[in-house]
């Protein structure tokens, strides 16, 4: 059996779309994924879920209808599941989510900025 690390640069080098999570590790039913984000997101809660984001690369801002957060590179921030929440960076970041197998990067809302869940890279 090979081992082999999973480098972040390698994988962020291969997509440059926004909004859309790319697999790149599971761990038992939670899926590790990486995404660039740039402008707003859409108002959205995961009713069943926490959802954890991890700055890698920027700045993002996580709008809540009662304040913010603010997360620099090398930060991490947990929202519990049912928090109505909404991302938002003003130049591209690059975050690694950690959430279970099947979230949809929307919640329940829908719309043009639902991803194709599960696109391993």
């Amino acid at each position: 059996m090979e081992y082999k690390a999973i480098n972040f640069s390698n994988k962020l080098s291969m997509f440059s779309d926004h909004w859309k999570p790319k697999v790149i590790a599971e761990m038992n039913d939670y899926q590790f994924k990486l995404v660039k984000l740039k402008g707003e997101f859409v108002w959205h809660s995961h009713e069943d879920t926490d959802e954890t984001f991890i700055v890698l690369n920027g700045k993002l801002r996580i709008d809540f209808r009662d304040g913010s957060v603010q997360l620099n590179e090398g930060e991490m921030f947990v929202i519990k599941k049912g928090k109505e929440h909404k991302p938002y960076a003003e130049n591209e970041v690059q975050v690694l989510l950690l959430e279970p197998r099947g979230v949809v990067n929307t919640g329940n809302e829908g719309g043009n900025l639902t991803a194709e869940n599960d696109v391993w890279i």
